[in-house]
């Protein structure tokens, strides 16, 4: 295979992971740290908030209660990011999710929830590809979009299935 044939292949693959997604491997489950300690300098300057179970339950869904039925907890339109620290579609689609969250301040809310860490609520959601965004409607069912996404795509997602 000649340098170009290489290239092909490789931009090939590149595109084939940010259309759609990422799974884990146990190393990369692993190796985790640093850009922990990256999101968590971020999360202090951002609109987004990050979520564990029992946020979760509170803002927005508490499915302990509510096992049969979806009955939203919040007070706002929500977007809820299913990500990882080692995922590049997510970083790539990070920036997008901050950009919305300041856009839109104050008219919806902008979650976070680290699969790795969170694994009982990407059960609950059938997350198994990320990033997977979940866009939250005050009254229906909520909708999911796999993949990366940009602040276009967002944008446009925002304004017809929440507002």
């Amino acid at each position: 295979m000649n340098r170009k044939q290489r290239l092909r292949v490789s931009a090939a693959v590149a595109l084939m992971v940010m259309a759609f997604g990422c799974t884990p491997t146990t190393a990369q489950k692993s190796n985790t740290n640093n850009s922990e300690n990256l999101i968590k300098k971020e999360n202090k300057k951002m609109k987004v908030k990050e979520l564990n179970a029992e946020e979760f339950k509170k803002l927005v869904f508490d499915y302990a209660n509510h096992p049969n039925e979806w009955v939203f907890e919040g007070n706002r339109p929500a977007v809820i990011d299913f990500y990882a620290t080692w995922c590049g579609p997510c970083k790539a689609t990070a920036p997008a999710v901050e950009a919305i969250a300041g856009q839109y301040d104050g008219k919806i809310d902008v979650y976070k929830i680290d699969v790795d860490k969170q694994e009982e609520l990407a059960a609950l959601f059938g997350v198994q590809s990320i990033p997977t965004i979940l866009f939250v409607p005050m009254k229906g069912q909520p909708t999911k979009n796999v993949g990366a996404m940009t602040q276009q795509m967002l944008d446009q997602a925002v304004k017809e299935l929440l507002l």
